[in-house]
């Protein structure tokens, strides 16, 4: 039996909809009773649509009553990242420029594929503007806070997604990630965030920022991210980039632990520098990592941060969408993306290929790695999660979101799959995250390293304590 729907994973629920233990509708108004508790002081929805969800709900229920589920799903409460189009509902994407009223008339083929296996869709969960920067907070939506501690920032930017989900307002949740956009507010607030091989999951429409862009699942677990990529991953005809479908399921291979796999651990890639209780957080897990039975060891990558090559790529792709409205737009967006623009602007097409060599030669190199080591291991932030409504930490020297995001953006520039799991806590009782890193269609590996790992801690069960500054961890 499920002890309290609100923390129940989508794994979880389907087998309790199986066993007629639990009903979709039960489920979908514990999710909807966490957000009406809690969304006030997180604002991780831009849009709650609970009459529709329990509609879905009801009708999912008589699916399951009938013994005759639809797809992998059926039931299971599902947020949306507010960049990806859904059918009769708006994407604003953060931004005043959006119309609410335009033809919402199509789903983003993650969304198609969710209501084709069934989810039962809550609503919209917050970006920053047109996704720009590695927290959350917009013009149209507001700031977007964190359940460990609501001064601070829950990381982006799908930040709304992983919020949600970290505060049970639902299980899981589909976000994109186009340089740690998964992967950073999952390690924020202690949740799972898997960014697949690049076209795993297709993304229509095409991402303003090229093949940097991912989509994949925030959730409370590996098992329920490997279910999600079950139903998310193969082509799509309006992806042209998209890959085919994979050979198996997510799930299978799941628990092949990983003893006797070679595992690299950078702890700085080169040029980080770490907080000192993430830094210990993240050498426990690499401790454990050895102790499963994996062969680990601590390398000097000895890389030059190739943060200048990505900004080419990702201010390129901002500067596009914001054109794209016509004149006067650029006052009416976020000072701080207008400001960033300023900063980043007058790239040529020299500077593009440039760019684009320095992307081709990091990716080589990770090739390579991959041939001595099966995977790659780094902490996924350097810091925990700083004050709410900062673009940068307190006494940043520099302004932009990448100055401390070091290990997320250069697996964006190389496509591979990366994965970030909960690995401890701070001293002031905030998450650190592990970083999992596979070759490129490694996927499954990646996943049952971190679902090894993850089955021998506890991390993933902590809870927050929701809208107080947190002094004990609670479970």
């Amino acid at each position: 039996m499920i002890d309290d729907l609100q923390w129940a994973t989508a794994t979880e629920l389907i087998t309790a909809y199986r066993g007629r233990e639990v009903s979709p509708v039960e489920a979908t108004r514990a999710a909807l009773d966490a957000i009406a508790a809690h969304d006030a002081d997180l604002n991780a929805f831009c849009l709650v649509e609970a009459e529709s969800a329990l509609q879905s709900a009801k009708e999912s229920e008589g699916r399951w009553l009938r013994g005759n589920p639809r797809g992998l799903a059926d039931g299971v409460p599902t947020s949306i990242k507010d960049l990806m189009l859904t059918k009769g509902w708006p994407t604003l994407r953060g931004s005043l420029l959006t119309r609410p009223d335009g033809d919402w008339a199509e789903d983003a083929p993650a969304v198609a594929r969710l209501r084709e296996n069934g989810a039962v869709l809550l609503g919209k969960v917050t970006s920053p503007e047109f996704g720009w920067k590695g927290v959350t907070d917009s013009p149209r939506c507001g700031i977007t806070r964190n359940p460990w501690d609501t001064s601070r920032t829950s990381g982006g930017s799908s930040g709304g997604s992983a919020a949600a989900v970290a505060q049970g307002m639902g299980p899981w949740s589909v976000g994109t990630d186009g340089g740690g956009s998964i992967r950073i507010p999952a390690g924020f607030t202690g949740t799972v965030g898997f960014k697949p091989t690049y076209g795993t999951v297709p993304l229509y429409p095409a991402s303003p920022f090229g093949t940097l862009a991912h989509a994949g699942p925030i959730t409370r677990t590996v098992e329920d991210a490997a279910l999600m990529m079950d139903i998310l991953s193969g082509p799509d005809a309006r992806d042209w980039s998209a890959g085919p479908a994979p050979a198996r399921s997510f799930l299978e291979g799941l628990d092949a632990g990983i003893r006797g796999l070679r595992i690299a651990f950078s702890p700085d890639l080169g040029y980080g520098s770490n907080h000192p209780d993430v830094d210990a957080s993240v050498r426990a897990a690499v401790g454990l990592l050895r102790d499963l039975g994996a062969e680990v060891e601590e390398i000097d990558l000895g890389w030059q941060d190739p943060v200048d090559a990505y900004h080419v790529l990702w201010f390129s792709g901002a500067a596009k969408v914001v054109e794209g409205y016509g004149p006067g737009a650029a006052q009416q967006i976020d000072p701080l993306l207008a400001a960033a623009l300023e900063r980043h602007q007058g790239f040529s097409a020299g500077d593009f290929l440039d760019a684009t060599a320095v992307r081709m030669k990091l990716g080589r190199e990770m090739g390579l790695l991959h041939e001595k080591y099966d995977l790659l291991v780094t902490p996924t932030l350097p810091i925990p999660a700083f004050e709410a409504g900062r673009d940068v930490p307190e006494g940043s020297a520099s302004q932009d979101w990448t100055s401390w995001t070091p290990y997320t953006y250069p697996f964006n520039l190389t496509q591979q799959p990366a994965i970030s799991v909960p690995c401890g806590f701070t001293g002031e009782g905030l998450p650190a995250a592990l970083q999992i890193v596979g070759p490129r269609h490694g996927d499954a590996r990646v996943l049952a390293a971190a679902a090894a790992y993850q089955a021998a801690t506890d991390w993933h069960l902590h809870r927050p304590i929701a809208n107080s500054q947190l002094t004990t961890i609670r479970k």
